[in-house]
């Protein structure tokens, strides 16, 4: 599967006319879908557009009967995706991460799609980013890959999915390591923490990864489907009283209404240190 160009801008010209170019890949071949972030403009930042062509391709593939999906960058750059659109972000007082918010729209999608996704990772993942690659079944990787959860960068205060995301897969000291230092988990820690399946040379990451992809394919989808659903509720069922749901939000809450959140998005805006 070759994708060897990526597209800079969104905006073409074909027949005189301004046009709209994708900012995803789409691909489908022998019942394997690919799912090709293309918008190295903004290093493939996760924004509502970007968002929306994913989501659409997925539920384009599940009408297909898809047995796999590789989400993947289009070309090989430094960064695979560098998270939430900040842009986006409200500037102060309001929650940053809502339920409807787009990445959690688009987290959902990867965990209730009834076939495997597998994330092809090449270079380093930041962010909302990093939580997407924790939503997927399937993480390959090579030795330029790196895995940072930013929110303490921003003053951001995470929300509950998010953090039971990483706990359901990742050993606690290394969730905790993430969320409190927003450094970047190296490709060779990842993989011994289970971050991601297996760490390959670069150049091989494609073949491999399309490798599982195909094995996957020979299964039986019913099976395959059933086991997916069934492990994704199970490691979702964790109960909780009214109560504690109420203050574990409120101290999201006293993040977002407060200086930090505040100071965290101006400073990134103005690409200086935070100062808390």
């Amino acid at each position: 599967m070759a994708l060897e160009t990526a597209e800079q801008g969104k905006v073409g010209v074909a027949n005189g006319k301004k046009v709209e170019k994708p900012l995803v890949r789409i691909e489908y071949v022998d019942s394997i879908g690919t799912l090709a972030l293309d918008n190295y403009a903004k290093r493939n930042s996760l924004g509502a557009d970007l968002i929306a062509e994913v989501i659409a391709g997925f539920e384009s593939f599940k009408e297909k009967g898809a047995r796999a999906v590789v989400l993947r960058s289009a070309v090989n750059e430094k960064v695979w995706s560098s998270g939430h659109d900040i842009d986006e972000l409200p500037k102060e007082n309001i929650d940053p991460l809502p339920y409807n918010d787009p990445l959690e729209q688009l987290l959902r999608a990867v965990k209730v799609f009834p076939a495997p996704v597998i994330a092809m990772v090449h270079g380093s993942v930041w962010g909302g980013a990093c939580d997407l690659i924790m939503a997927c079944d399937l993480v390959i990787g090579d030795e330029t890959s790196a895995f940072a959860i930013t929110p303490a960068k921003l003053g951001l205060p995470y929300n509950m999915a998010g953090f039971l995301n990483f706990i359901s897969r990742v050993p606690l000291n290394i969730v905790k390591e993430m969320f409190f230092t927003a450094d970047q988990i190296s490709a060779s820690r990842a993989e011994q923490s289970g971050i991601v399946n297996m760490i390959v040379p670069a150049a091989e990451l494609e073949a491999r990864t399309y490798a599982i992809a195909k094995t996957i394919a020979t299964r039986s989808p019913a099976s395959v489907a059933a086991a997916k659903e069934a492990i994704h509720v199970l490691s979702e069922a964790i109960a909780m009283n009214p109560g504690t749901f109420e203050y574990i939000h409120g101290l999201r809450r006293n993040v977002y209404m407060g200086r930090d959140y505040k100071e965290g998005i101006r400073a990134f805006i103005e690409k200086r240190p935070p100062k808390y």
